[in-house]
């Protein structure tokens, strides 16, 4: 058989859509709308923090992130060990926000020669320093040269039990709304690194002045799994109708949760955790708290939903903050502020195929 000459340019319809157009997650329901698994092992592909596949009594849950120099990270005040253990991290997240353990991890790195053995040698550290803090084994990956940057793609498998693996899709109507630890820090943290840069581009000669930022920094740079906060809600007897981690902000997962679940939500502005240190960069750079906390991203707390009937339970629970419930659909999706009005929940954290 012989194939007819193709250009780059040509579609079926000579038509051409730019990606800016859809947006990120609108890109992605594109290209996976018609995807249909054909394995009865396929339990769960694309549309939720990892894929499910069917061992039996247990589940695999398979998770993958490709990280960019220049988009994801910038090494001019991003040290190579830190961004090590945060790539690890935030998959290892994914697979807590199915309610699985992380077992085994995968890395792949496309680098160019502007980077040293050394260099490697400290980002590896991280993702080992990751790995052993959470108990994954670093089981292979690959590697290959890169024309300009540093890319890295991170797969991490895990597993669950059949009956205790949570989606995002199975939020019910009056459930209520949860996330652990506090939103808004790791924005904030970014922001600071980002005016101390361009000070110092201005002059070379200025020292970066961040005293007193530790909390927010850390936030941005060295992230953390919510291992703890499973193991908090298996004690207590609680398992969350569904749930997703916030990385690109709390607006736009819960619309995830939402939109999934075919619900509305109502999230209250008076009930969002923020951090003293986050409200305080946030005065400073003269930004709404709670703009940071919903669209600032990032955080890798876990957001879930929960039975009505548990509030007296997670109420009580140290790091865990109820901050709304879920309606039926027709509700729409609102942020109640602090004076009473209601606000549209739009998701505009970061959008990777928004136009500059």
């Amino acid at each position: 058989m012989q194939l007819k000459k193709f250009s780059m340019s040509d579609t079926p319809s000579n038509k051409r859509t730019e990606l800016a157009q859809l947006g990120e997650f609108g890109l992605i329901d594109h290209l996976t709308s018609d995807i249909k698994p054909i394995n009865s092992t396929t339990l769960k592909g694309v549309g939720d923090d990892a894929a499910v596949i069917d061992q039996g009594d247990y589940v695999t849950l398979v998770s993958k992130d490709l990280l960019a120099e220049g988009i994801h990270f910038d090494l001019s005040y991003t040290p190579l060990k830190h961004l090590g253990y945060k790539a690890a991290v935030v998959n290892i997240s994914d697979i807590c926000a199915m309610n699985g353990k992380a077992e085994q991890l995968l890395v792949g790195i496309s680098v160019s020669n502007r980077f040293s053995v050394e260099a490697l040698d400290e980002l590896y550290a991280g993702i080992k320093l990751a790995c052993e803090k959470y108990k994954v084994d670093l089981v292979g990956g690959d590697t290959t040269s890169s024309a300009s940057g540093l890319f890295i793609s991170v797969t991490v498998i895990g597993r669950a039990k059949k009956d205790e693996v949570v989606y995002r899709n199975t939020a019910r109507e009056n459930d209520l709304i949860c996330v652990s630890g506090d939103l808004g820090a790791a924005y904030m943290g970014l922001l600071l690194l980002e005016r101390e840069k361009q000070v110092f581009k201005a002059n070379p000669g200025m020292q970066p002045d961040l005293d007193g930022y530790d909390y927010v920094l850390e936030r941005q740079l060295k992230p953390e799994a919510r291992v703890d906060i499973l193991e908090k809600l298996k004690e207590a007897g609680i398992k969350p109708t569904a749930m997703i981690d916030i990385s690109d902000g709390l607006a736009s997962e819960v619309l995830h949760l939402a939109k999934d679940s075919g619900l509305g939500c109502r999230i209250f502005e008076n009930k969002l955790p923020i951090d003293v240190v986050t409200g305080d960069v946030a005065a400073e750079f003269r930004i709404d708290p709670t703009t940071a906390a919903m669209n600032g991203g990032e955080d890798y707390e876990l957001l879930f939903t929960v039975n009505i009937n548990d509030f007296d339970k997670v109420k009580e629970m140290p790091g865990i903050h109820v901050i709304g419930h879920m309606l039926e659909k027709a509700e729409g999706e609102y942020l109640i502020s602090n004076g009473g009005s209601l606000y549209p929940i739009e998701a505009q954290g970061f959008n990777h195929m928004r136009e500059d």
